[in-house]
């Protein structure tokens, strides 16, 4: 996974609460394989009509080429499905700005190269206008933590813990992986020191 610190898109409102990872992508479409992609199943029962024909109004429908969602709170809540943030990603969302998220769906999206930027409520509100009911251009700077709209300036929340891995596209194994020569060093030393806690062949001479 490439990492990234800065991004400039479309944006398009979800002006909908709690939006949780059922309507994400609901679960019968979690026995397709992930090389087909799951962005047509984003948001699906939403998105469609009862005969499965796209609700025209919607905002995903009517702005297919939007790269960041501007979402309400508890945005990403329910169950741990990773497949929630693979619906995003290959629909082609690289960011989600909302007030608050579920804390595996934050997890999980940091995992997958997606920004959860998290914003005040007076924030959210501002975007919501700006946005309106259209398509406008955004841009987001991990580094900074900013969100820039034209000539206006908002901050957003990240951890620094996941803003490295966001820029280095790096996921929790790649994390470990980082730090190899401490572990490697680490454990050396502890089978010096309680050579009875590792198999004989290892400590042995």
């Amino acid at each position: 996974m490439s990492g990234w610190s800065e991004h400039t898109g479309k944006a398009i409102a979800l002006d909908i609460e709690n939006v949780d990872t059922d309507q994400l992508i609901p679960a019968r479409f979690m026995s397709t394989p992930r090389s087909d992609g799951y962005g047509d199943f984003l948001l699906y029962d939403m998105r469609s009509k009862g005969d499965g024909t796209p609700e025209p109004d919607f905002p995903i429908n009517r702005h297919p080429h939007a790269s960041i969602l501007i979402g309400r709170r508890n945005f990403g809540s329910g169950s741990s499905r990773e497949a929630a943030v693979y619906a995003l990603v290959d629909f082609g969302i690289r960011a989600v700005i909302a007030t608050s998220f579920g804390d595996i769906f934050s997890s999980n999206s940091v995992n997958n190269g997606l920004l959860p930027a998290r914003v005040s409520e007076e924030d959210a509100a501002r975007l919501f206008t700006l946005i309106g009911d259209g398509q406008i251009e955004v841009s987001l700077d991990i580094k900074t933590t900013k969100i820039r709209v034209g000539d206006q300036t908002i901050p957003f929340s990240l951890s620094p813990a996941w803003a490295q891995k966001l820029m280095n596209g790096w996921d929790d194994i790649d994390i470990t992986e980082h730090h190899r020569p401490a572990i490697s060093a680490y454990r050396e030393r502890r089978a010096k020191t309680l050579p009875w806690v590792f198999p004989a062949e290892e400590t042995a001479g």
